[in-house]
């Protein structure tokens, strides 16, 4: 595997109640809840990880339930779309789906030559389901109702709305190592060839667009992926030496991580392979119990009694 970004590792996105959004994600969309831990910097409240089997990268959505925030406001300077891959013919069954769930849906659209589906979580989270263009053989986590001929496969893009993208697009072009795959008016997409899936970055200009307000039901930031620690480095080196102002190493226990605001506003990560979700879990107990980071173990029982009940 090469020393680039090898797309999407995964979103991180901002949540009101935490067992509505337990239920959403994993009932009703079908994801498998990966961890159960909190917030590192507030940890009276949660961080909960979703994704396929085992939490692979491109395919991990993770959500800071904050009980009782404000609704916020996409706009620009934020992720403000994520695209789920799905099988071709699945749209009717998500539809009725969403139908019985009292999913808020538009009808299925177009755009570069792919089928979309968009969706809201109980938050107001923008979502797709896209068919792409070219199969995505990802094997899915199932649930009953939600069999491999119609899951989910993983993220097939995330899309940016920016004032204006000419910043943003050169870290993606000049760092990144994406380059520009087709223009649709305002739209912009942006492809790299280092990985097969998860990635896409759809760039959105709206010079007149009220910038985004954080809140539930809107996206933290991106992160991008890497294979190890000393690929990250590199970045750390390529991003400051750019003259972004970009953090220090920090450790996720699941990732390693680096931060940076990129010019338009989006606040992106870039996060390793390493270690993975199977340090603290056996595979087939993943997200089953509350976990926490080590400095929060002392805390356990304080934490536990300020954190909503999720069953």
């Amino acid at each position: 595997m090469e020393n680039r970004i090898l797309g999407l590792h995964h979103i991180t996105a901002i949540a009101d109640k935490a067992k509505n959004n337990l239920d959403f994600y994993t009932k009703t969309l079908g994801l498998r809840l990966l961890k159960k831990t909190v917030n590192f910097d507030d940890p009276g409240t949660y961080h909960l990880y979703y994704g396929d089997e085992k939490g692979s990268a491109g395919t991990i959505l993770t959500f800071f339930p904050y009980e009782g925030s404000r609704r916020g406001s996409a706009g620009t300077g934020m992720a403000t779309n994520i695209g789920y891959s799905v099988p071709e013919g699945s749209f009717d069954f998500w539809m009725k789906r969403f139908e019985d769930h009292n999913v808020i849906y538009n009808k299925p659209s177009e755009k570069f030559g792919e089928k979309y589906l968009t969706f809201l979580d109980p938050d107001g989270l923008k979502l797709e389901l896209v068919i792409p263009k070219n199969q995505d053989n990802r094997t899915p986590w199932t649930t009953d109702e939600v069999s491999s001929e119609v899951a989910t496969r993983g993220f097939h893009s995330v899309t940016l709305t920016l004032k204006d993208i000419k910043a943003t697009a050169a870290i993606l072009t000049d760092i990144f190592g994406y380059t520009l795959q087709e223009k649709s008016g305002n739209r912009y997409r942006y492809i790299t060839d280092a990985v097969e899936h998860a990635a896409i970055i759809d760039l959105v200009e709206l010079p007149n667009e009220a910038r985004g307000i954080g809140g539930a039901g809107t996206n933290h930031h991106i992160a991008f992926r890497v294979k190890d620690e000393a690929t990250l480095m590199e970045f750390r080196k390529k991003i400051a030496a750019a003259g972004h102002n970009i953090t220090e190493k920090i450790d996720r226990n699941y990732f390693y991580s680096l931060y940076f605001r990129e010019p338009g506003g989006v606040l992106f990560e870039i996060a390793t392979d390493n270690p993975g979700f199977g340090i603290d879990e056996e595979w087939d107990k993943l997200g089953s119990s509350l976990l926490l980071p080590p400095q929060y173990e002392a805390s356990r029982a304080k934490i536990e009694a300020v954190l909503p009940k999720l069953d």
